[in-house]
């Protein structure tokens, strides 16, 4: 896989990567909403920001110092927030691939599968500040409607295609 510095050097591979690649956006989108919470977890940041220290909170509670990547002017000497998003999306994705697999009766198709993701952080285009890029490549599975049906249950693909409500407050 290439980094964003090698994509921006390769535009021309890009482009014929960008060619042969499917995107399965919908355009009517619509926010999420939960009829119910099966599993919540609860997590904090303290410190400064991307050099501070996150927790979560649950059964198997986990923390993590936190770091500037080297190409953000950091050191590199920690994990960011873009990591961890890339590993919850790879995982996430996985599973919903492997449990449509089980629904439609192709749990072989994605016995072997093998997620890919890349996060990329840039300046957002024409709203100021910073955004998200994701890609997505599946190793594994040959089968195009198991990988849309996958990226339409991924609770991470459905909270970046249509929206979740995020509720912010002081505490």
């Amino acid at each position: 896989m290439l980094n964003i510095s090698a994509r921006i050097v390769n535009t021309s591979r890009v482009r014929a990567i960008q060619a042969v690649t499917r995107s399965y956006t919908t355009k009517e989108a619509a926010p999420v909403t939960l009829k119910n919470h099966k599993y919540t977890v609860h997590a904090t940041a303290a410190g400064q920001g991307r050099k501070g220290e996150v927790k979560s909170f649950d059964e198997t509670p986990f923390s993590l110092h936190l770091a500037m990547p080297k190409a953000l002017g950091g050191k590199g000497e920690g994990t960011n927030p873009e990591q961890l998003f890339a590993m919850g999306y790879a995982s996430c994705f996985l599973g919903a691939l492997q449990m449509m697999a089980g629904k439609t009766g192709k749990k072989d198709a994605a016995r072997n599968a093998v997620i890919h993701t890349t996060v990329h952080l840039g300046e957002a285009e024409g709203l100021g500040g910073f955004g998200l890029a994701v890609d997505i490549k599946v190793e594994g599975v040959e089968d195009e409607e198991l990988i849309k049906a996958g990226h339409e249950a991924c609770p991470y693909s459905r909270a970046l295609m249509h929206g979740a409500v995020v509720n912010v407050s002081k505490a």
